[in-house]
């Protein structure tokens, strides 16, 4: 065949011998791949037909690590001298970058010693490249020439040209493309080029200043993200020439886009020439360029800024700001200049909206200021201003407008944090303004940015809070106002509670704060107040606030529980031996409201201790519970024993504080030991079931379950869960209790369920087959939601819970199939509970997971539609609107059920139940326009309707809907 006279013939023998060679090209002796070569590259002058086959051999060739020296700069002479590379198809194509891209990782040495020329032939190569997937493997081969330092002689803007003319890249990618390159791949390839070398500086510029007068956005943007990535490597030399026509065009762009996209790639721009320009090194003989460039800004931009009303001011600001947070040097000499212009521009307007916009560009240059750290007495133009800064920003908090207080406290927060700006004085007079506005202003936003700004500085200056703060609160606190109204007196007392936790951000202040906040909770307990819910419930929240904020700090977080935990719950042991004595004594400390807040106090104050710190305290508390141990107590003198296990009636008020060993014991880290745990279980589960109070009986369950949850493995795990199955089933089949036993059952499975044990198949069946039961059915079915949903305060990753990955995946593939089966098989009286769990299982689902079954369950979902109760119908709206975003081609077959389902119960009675509805209704306008355009006129007829509904939020959902439809 390679003999043959016929050009078709000798091109298959040709492309034998190279299929052959890419096989075993590993296995030829140098020799061999010497004649390979020389055979090879006569074929190159053969007839077009044949130059394909031969390119493939090459390719092989190339891949030879005994290829003989020479030989690969001998090959790309070929190629350069004899094919003309872009009439050959596309993969033929690849097939010569392929054989370069081969040769420069392993004969680099070899091709540098053809200078210029290689780079040469390799632009002759690329010149008129259109194929991406071509381009793609140019663009590197270009970023190795130079990355490589490939001499490139005289050829330097050829190289630029036959790159940049694909810039900007405007290449979209046709649909379902297998080869799944993207415009933002080839972007990235050209930009590495064209920002890889000073050399093409001159060339690029007047190209990006020229593109960033494009009319088409994504020129623009592209070129200002090159020119950000340019000046990473350029310096002074490259950019002198170009400096004003490009602050010419970023200012324009900046003054007249409209797009925040634009602006915000103008800014970055900005910020990196002058970042450029600041790294620079003077010599006595050159022009400061970073001076003369930040005139021009300063010349153009500096006047807007006395004119707050006009639309220019805020664009000069940011671009000054832009530019001043490149450097320390840059900073400097625009701060010198556009600080005491602001000052006095804020003294000269005295209207609030006009001095809000001054102060709000003052503090974007204050914040600057904190990137540069510790101001310096010599260098800082911040420091010399102080009197002028501090007068204005206090000037602001003591402003009637509330906007202008928010910009106050903000630019407060940020003068506080330069070390060394505020004296002690001016911290006396921020302390001073924070108080007032924390606890008497009117606009609930500024007092509660007043608390936020004391968090922040609290830690800066411990001694000053500790020492001024704290103390004023507490005045405020304990002051008895007879002018004022109870209502204004109570109002007032919560923001003190408020403000004290909100500046307990530091040890030292958490130890001034958390006795004042005790000693209130006694005397809101002890006082003729004792009966109001409310004031605990508030103290309560305070304290919940200062433990989070302890928790990253040991001796903090060990601090806190040790006077807390301890201090609560003698105080709930005194209340509940009041009631068992004399009732409605104490009673507030008893209330579920009250006692669900002193829970999260406890499990945060215990969440974060130390497995050595967690077991000294384990070992006072479960005494306590189980012994009436109460020696560790504060105050430990009451009136009676503490029982809360024991039977009788008088003893119902002290069985409500498990709820508090709850919040402990199951807040836990999971390797400390708990002592007398199997005790403490059997009391737990006897409780469960025995107790008459939900509450009590709920905690208790709970309690059991996240013990339960994170007990080891083995022989005594096994035993207490037969013992709580045995005691459940009786339970469920009959009695007073069958409620508090559902209750165990759901928190019990709840906790297998999270730990993939195997005993929670059997407890799920059991659930599964309780749907059926007319009395327990619709509890059983809502308990569903308890299984997959996160539980606030106990078994969650927050509280060192065992909680598995993809724990609701496994409950759906294990569960759903047993659902549906059930649903299919119930009497009418009971199918609704099996499309509530259904609906409610569904609800908590990852949307992705639910998208795959989606085919299977959509009958079931839409039946469920129709059932009358409102939480099956909730559940499933909320269930259905993000699968019709999601799964569009699949509800699409099913649209006619849908609309005229969703339409149906936007006249539901429950207001909740109507806006899901017309949620739905609107999320089903993203199905094709197709199937939408017959049911157009009914939907648009249908939703005037709740147009007029007496609820706002339903009119404005309705409103949505309509308008999309």
């Amino acid at each position: 065949c390679l003999e043959n006279t016929d050009p078709r013939t000798r091109g298959r023998g040709i492309q034998l011998l190279s299929q052959v060679l890419l096989r075993c090209y590993s296995l030829l002796q140098e020799k061999e791949v010497l004649h390979l070569v020389l055979f090879y590259e006569n074929r190159l002058q053969d007839h077009h037909l044949v130059i394909p086959s031969v390119l493939q051999g090459l390719r092989a060739l190339s891949m030879c690590e005994v290829l003989s020296p020479g030989l690969a700069v001998s090959v790309l002479k070929a190629i350069f001298q004899e094919v003309h590379v872009q009439s050959l198809l596309q993969l033929d194509r690849h097939t010569v970058y392929n054989i370069i891209t081969n040769f420069m990782g392993t004969r680099e040495e070899e091709l540098k010693g053809l200078g210029a020329d290689f780079t040469f032939g390799f632009i002759q190569v690329m010149d008129g490249e259109k194929d991406p997937r071509n381009l793609l493997v140019a663009f590197q081969i270009v970023r190795a020439l130079i990355a490589k330092n490939y001499a490139l002689g005289p050829f330097v803007e050829e190289l630029f040209e036959v790159t940049s003319c694909y810039f900007p890249i405007d290449f979209t990618p046709p649909p379902n493309d297998p080869h799944g390159i993207q415009r933002e791949d080839l972007i990235l390839s050209l930009r590495a080029i064209l920002t890889s070398t000073t050399q093409f500086a001159e060339f690029l510029l007047p190209l990006l200043i020229e593109k960033m007068d494009s009319e088409l956005q994504s020129a623009k943007l592209d070129s200002l993200q090159t020119l950000t990535a340019c000046c990473a490597i350029y310096g002074q030399k490259e950019l002198q020439e170009f400096l004003p026509s490009l602050w010419s065009s970023l200012r324009r762009e900046v003054f007249q886009t409209a797009s925040e996209k634009v602006e915000a790639e103008c800014l970055s721009a900005l910020h990196a020439l002058s970042a450029c320009l600041s790294r620079s090194v003077l010599s006595s003989d050159t022009e400061d360029l970073l001076d003369s460039f930040l005139s021009s800004i300063l010349q153009d931009c500096r006047h807007h800024l006395c004119e707050p009303d006009m639309k220019l001011v805020w664009p000069s600001a940011k671009l000054l700001q832009a530019a001043a947070g490149a450097s320390f040097r840059a900073y400097h000499r625009l701060t010198s200049s556009v600080l005491p212009l602001l000052l006095e521009q804020y003294t000269k307007h005295p209207q609030s909206s006009q001095r809000r916009t001054i102060l709000e560009m003052l503090l974007g240059f204050l914040e600057l200021q904190q990137k540069w750290g510790h101001i310096e007495e010599d260098e800082s133009i911040l420091l010399s201003l102080r009197a002028p800064v501090c007068s204005v920003v206090f000037s602001a908090l003591t402003d009637p407008s509330a906007q202008l207080q928010l910009v106050g406290i903000r630019a407060l927060t940020v003068l506080g944090s330069l070390q060394g700006f505020l004296s002690h004085s001016d911290l006396e007079l921020v302390v001073d303004h924070l108080i007032r506005l924390a606890l008497h202003e009117e606009d609930s936003q500024s007092s509660e940015a007043a608390m936020e700004a004391g968090g922040s500085l609290a830690p800066i200056y411990p001694k000053v809070f500790s020492g001024h703060m704290v103390p004023r609160l507490q005045e405020e606190l304990q002051s008895e106002r007879e002018e004022e109204s109870s209502c204004d007196h109570r109002s007032l007392q919560q923001r003190c509670l408020r403000a004290l936790a909100a500046v307990s951000t530091h040890t030292s202040i958490v130890r001034e704060t958390v006795p004042v906040l005790l000693q209130h909770l006694r005397k809101v307990q002890k006082g003729s107040e004792a009966g109001n819910t409310q004031d605990v419930v508030s103290v309560c929240q305070s304290l919940h606030r200062v433990a989070l904020q302890c928790q990253q700090d040991s001796e903090g977080c060990w601090y806190y529980h040790r006077t807390v935990v301890p201090c609560l719950l003698a105080m709930a042991l005194q209340a509940a031996m009041q009631e068992s004595i004399h009732p409605l004594l104490g009673k507030a400390l008893l209330e579920e409201e009250v006692l669900a807040a002193m829970v999260l106090v406890i499990s945060a104050a215990t969440t974060h201790l130390s497995p050595e710190l967690a077991a000294q305290s384990v070992s006072h508390v479960v005494p306590l519970f189980l012994d009436g141990e109460v020696s560790f107590l504060p105050q430990n003198s009451f009136p009676c024993s503490f029982q809360p296990f024991e039977d009788g009636e008088c003893l119902e008020a002290q069985r409500r504080l498990v709820a508090l060993l709850m919040a402990f014991v199951c807040s836990l880290p999971r390797d400390v030991a708990i002592p007398q745990q199997e005790r403490l279980l059997q009391e737990l589960l006897a409780l469960s079931c025995s107790c008459n109070c939900p509450f009590t009986a709920t905690t208790a369950a709970k309690c059991f379950a996240g013990l339960v949850n994170k007990h080891p493995e083995g022989k005594q795990l096994d035993e207490i869960l037969q013992l709580a199955v045995n005691t459940m089933e009786p339970g469920l089949a009959e009695g007073h209790h069958r409620t508090q036993a559902l209750t165990l059952l759901l928190w019990v499975t709840k906790a297998l369920v999270l730990r993939y044990h195997p005993l929670n198949s059997h407890l799920t069946d059991k659930l599964l087959g309780l749907l059926g039961d007319t009395e327990l059915g619709p509890a059983a079915a809502d308990g569903f939601s308890l299984l997959m949903a996160e539980s606030p305060d106990v078994l969650h990753k927050g509280c060192h819970a065992d909680v598995r990955i993809m724990f609701r995946q496994r409950f759906f593939t294990d569960n759903v199939p047993k659902l549906v089966q059930g649903f299919h098989r119930a009497g009418p009286d009971t199918k609704a509970n099996y499309l509530k769990g259904l609906s409610h299982v569904l609800n908590h689902l990852p949307k992705p997971v639910l998208v795959t079954e989606l085919p299977t369950l959509l009958f079931l979902l839409l039946e469920a539609l129709s059932c009358p109760d409102r939480v099956v119908q909730l559940s499933t709206l909320s269930c259905l609107q993000p699968l019709l975003l999601e799964a569009p081609q699949i509800m699409s077959l099913h649209i006619d059920t849908l609309v005229t389902k969703f339409l149906s119960l936007t006249s539901s009675p429950t207001m909740a139940v109507r806006i899901a509805a017309l949620r739905c209704a609107h999320a089903l306008t993203s199905l094709p326009t197709a199937v939408l355009l017959p049911y157009k006129a009914r939907v648009i007829r249908a939703l005037a309707k709740p147009l007029d509904d007496k609820k706002r939020l339903v009119r404005k959902e309705a409103v949505a809907a309509r308008g999309e439809w």
